[in-house]
């Protein structure tokens, strides 16, 4: 089964980080992405942009109104996500924990993500995207 591993934080995480070192950061992720590579459990892995260079796309009005950061008060952030293939939620859980994230407001959000097996193999959409899949070696 597959599980995505994502990364949140808040405005306070960042205060709290702004003396750290970057290469520490990076050498703990690297040493932790290691781990789960070396284990064979990750997928994919991939840390996002500063959000004040992203855009938030809203639905609620149409056409949908664009704005771009920075977003004033942030609650919480996606920072980025890793993608494990394990055997349970409880496994998930388990490579969470030793994450390289602490901090005022880190959290790590685990969320399983559907096999395109678990879709209804009769529907037209779920056929073009399992041809796909199989055509660029993903099945």
């Amino acid at each position: 089964m597959k599980y995505m591993l994502i990364m949140r934080s808040t405005d306070e995480t960042f205060e709290a980080s702004v003396d750290v070192d970057f290469s520490e950061i990076i050498d703990a992720m690297g040493r932790f992405n290691d781990e789960m590579v070396t284990a064979g459990v990750l997928v994919a892995a991939e840390g996002l942009e500063d959000a004040s260079l992203g855009v938030v796309v809203d639905y609620s009005s149409q056409p949908p109104v664009v704005t771009d950061g920075p977003y004033g008060e942030t609650k919480e952030l996606f920072g980025g996500f890793w993608i494990l293939d394990v055997a349970s939620q409880e496994e998930a859980v388990e490579w969470a924990k030793r994450a390289p994230l602490s901090g005022p407001g880190m959290k790590a959000e685990i969320r399983r993500v559907p096999s395109i097996d678990e879709f209804p193999q009769d529907n037209e959409w779920v056929k073009k995207e399992r041809a796909w899949r199989e055509s660029t070696g993903q099945l």
